[in-house]
């Protein structure tokens, strides 16, 4: 087995695995096999960079295993301690018994907000908004310009702090002028509306089997509309996330660019957020509609012969991870094992080391070094060394690992007031390898990560298909940039 393969087949777990039932209506707890196998080694709590600069967290073995036995014996209430976990579960890769520790940090989570957190609080109000990202980014993308101003005045982040406890230290992201979606529909492809993905799946079943095998169903004309090149052979469908959409297209236009000079045929089907910000804050409700959206959607482009996709690190472990460990809608596990991560993908289904070797960069990523740092939702995918490995193939690539340490802003945690000066004290180590690195360009796959390796350093940072895209395929031309 090489190094790129997948470092699971089954992300679900043994076929014995049933999904902890996290919502009202289930009748009894039920932890997944393995959850007693705890033996309080407490190397999740030394794994865990909350807890390494939070003396009052009392860390993973304890939001786990040790309250959940608490919880079966008698009538507990959720430790309010646990909406101090940055969700970056480490504790899952670090665990030696294999206790599926963010599974039942999740589900505390969401016990906690559902029966202990007041839903008129200043708290729960600010989670709720920072977990539905994607409800909100829509009306800012309609007027970028406007809301990007307005969002960067002082008054806007003071009020935002004294509101919500949103912290003020930190600038609030841009939306970009023209969303991915904007530029794919413009490109020739057609949106995904709920009621034409509707039509789509009505004509599909009403297809006859010659009409299905030549590859050309409603449900393909309408997702495959971009897409510049047709196989039937080789085909993803690509999972964006909200952030590659609303606020970075240019990674979804590096993915479509790169994965195309391969001779991939791109879908983009309908999708909600996959759900992260919404287990991070307890909000397993509106996790669970995300999700479900998600996984019809996608196993809908499996039957349609693709693999799904995705660009960011958190987003395909959602998916591949938390989705099966805690749903069960038809298709969840098909989609979790075929689900994977943009550069895995390529390495596994593609020669990409060899592919690279002697091309160069130019253009605006042209003789930069890059201090590249792996979020740690790769690395709970067995994705870590791979960036490193790949950019090593590209001629006067200098690219410096900056080790292990976290980022510190764990999605949505380090947005929190009450979380900002835990957060930069967990990610000074990453920046001051940055700092000390020869390295005037930061690199990650985590949108969130790159906010906090921006806004501890001040470099410019990047995705790694971006420099995929501009060793592979080089400046875009200007017809496919339209």
């Amino acid at each position: 087995m090489s190094d790129a393969e997948r470092p699971t087949d089954d992300p679900a777990g043994d076929d014995e695995f049933e999904p902890i039932q996290v919502f009202p209506e289930a009748e009894e707890m039920d932890l997944r096999p393995g959850a007693d196998d705890c033996y309080k080694c407490s190397t999740c709590d030394t794994n865990c960079p909350v807890a390494e600069v939070d003396d009052e967290f009392p860390g993973p073995k304890f939001q786990g295993p040790e309250q959940w036995r608490l919880k079966r014996q008698d009538d507990h209430d959720i430790d309010d301690s646990v909406m101090k976990c940055s969700n970056c579960m480490r504790c899952d890769s670090a665990c030696p018994s294999d206790v599926p520790l963010s599974q039942m940090h999740n589900t505390a989570r969401g016990e906690y907000v559902e029966e202990q957190m007041d839903t008129f609080s200043r708290e729960y109000v600010r989670n709720r908004i920072l977990a539905n990202y994607r409800r909100l980014a829509p009306l800012g993308s309609m007027f970028p310009r406007t809301t990007n101003f307005v969002m960067g005045l002082s008054a806007t982040q003071w009020l935002g702090e004294k509101l919500l406890g949103i912290t003020s230290e930190r600038e609030l992201p841009a939306f970009a002028t023209e969303t991915f979606r904007e530029w794919w529909i413009k490109r020739g492809g057609n949106a995904t509306s709920k009621k034409r993905a509707q039509k789509a799946r009505v004509a599909r079943d009403s297809e006859s089997p010659s009409d299905r095998a030549s590859g050309q169903s409603a449900r393909e004309q309408t997702e495959r509309g971009g897409a510049q090149v047709q196989n039937d052979e080789k085909r993803i469908a690509y999972f964006h996330g909200c952030y590659a959409n609303y606020n970075t297209p240019e990674v979804a236009k590096a993915l479509v660019r790169v994965y195309e000079h391969f001779g991939y045929e791109i879908m983009v089907p309908d999708q909600h957020c996959s759900g992260t910000p919404m287990f991070a804050n307890g909000m397993l409700e509106d996790a669970r509609r995300s999700a479900e959206t998600n996984v019809r959607e996608l196993a809908a482009a499996l039957e349609d012969g693709a693999d799904v996709v995705a660009s960011c690190s958190s987003c395909s472990m959602s998916i591949r991870q938390e989705y099966p460990e805690l749903f069960d809608f038809e298709g969840t596990e098909d989609v979790a094992a075929n689900t994977w991560d943009a550069v895995e993908y390529l390495r596994v289904h593609e020669d990409l080391e060899s592919e690279l070797e002697g091309t160069s960069i130019d253009g605006a990523l042209a003789d930069s070094n890059f201090a590249y740092h792996a979020p740690c939702h790769a690395r709970n995918q067995g994705l870590d060394g791979q960036t490193m490995e790949v950019l090593a193939a590209i001629d006067g690539v200098d690219a410096h690992d900056v080790g292990d340490s976290c980022s510190g802003i764990s999605g949505t945690y380090g947005w929190k007031a009450e979380n900002y000066e835990t957060s930069m004290k967990i990610g000074s180590e990453m920046v001051d390898h940055m700092e000390d690195a020869d390295a005037e360009t930061g690199l990650t796959e985590c949108p969130t990560c790159s906010m906090q390796m921006e806004h501890g350093t001040g470099y410019e940072i990047t995705h790694t298909l971006e420099v995929l895209e501009a060793a592979l395929v080089g400046t875009a031309t200007e017809a496919d940039a339209q």
